[in-house]
């Protein structure tokens, strides 16, 4: 247990209830964001509640302890970041049971997004240094991004034409979480430009948005799906 108290529901799975540790993350302290009491004391085993009732008026606590009410910019980019892990949840399932390859980066990913999480999460407005230190966002999942990108972009046939959503369950899904992922960007773009978030967090989204639309293709692609092509009903 760590001693970090929220009350908002996407941050009680914060950093740390990933277990996967990614190359980039073992370079800074893993940062748990856990609703937390004390709940077993001595011979104490009680099994702390899931509900803490502190949200019932309408606020919710960032990291630095400031209440806001749930109708904060930050939360709402907080809900979208959350939503889009859920989507990518959904569609790396679909990939799963296609056999493909590339889940492993999903997993990835969607530990990043926790990061991205403690990073709006902590508006520097109200931040002291040590809230800030242990939220920073670092550059190398830009990078992985694009590398894998330019993977599976060398792989698949060139772009002629606008293609809908389609090509397969994977694709579908992963094309769902390409939107939602674009709402999360657009949710965070105002926090980042009044530098209440890293800049880094907002060029995250902006790759992952263009990784899933290319990854989308590449399911389509090996699963031997035909994409839906736009034509204007005539």
């Amino acid at each position: 247990m760590t001693s970090f108290v929220f009350r908002h529901s996407l941050l009680r799975g914060l950093p740390g209830t990933c277990r996967f540790i990614s190359e980039y993350r073992t370079k800074r302290p893993l940062f748990t964001l856990f609703s937390v009491r004390s709940y077993a004391t001595g011979e104490d085993n009680r099994v702390p509640k899931i509900y803490t009732k502190t949200g019932d008026k309408g606020f919710s606590s960032t990291f630095t302890g400031e209440r806001r009410p749930k109708e904060d910019h930050i939360f709402e980019a907080l809900g979208n970041t959350d939503e889009l892990s859920s989507a990518i949840g959904l569609a790396r399932e679909f990939c799963l049971d296609k056999g493909h390859t590339f889940t492993h980066q999903l997993d990835k990913i969607q530990c990043v997004l926790q990061d991205v999480g403690s990073n709006i999460a902590t508006p520097r407005s109200s931040a002291r240094e040590s809230h800030i230190k242990r939220t920073k966002f670092i550059a190398q999942p830009i990078v992985d991004l694009e590398t894998w990108i330019d993977e599976f972009t060398e792989e698949l046939p060139p772009l002629t034409s606008f293609i809908l959503p389609s090509g397969g369950k994977s694709s579908a899904a992963l094309h769902l979480a390409r939107t939602v992922c674009r709402r999360a960007e657009r949710s965070v773009a105002p926090i980042v430009r009044s530098g209440e978030a890293d800049p880094d967090v907002a060029k995250f989204l902006n790759r992952l948005s263009d990784y899933l639309f290319t990854v989308a293709r590449y399911a389509s692609m090996k699963e031997g799906s035909e994409e839906k092509i736009y034509k204007r009903p005539e």
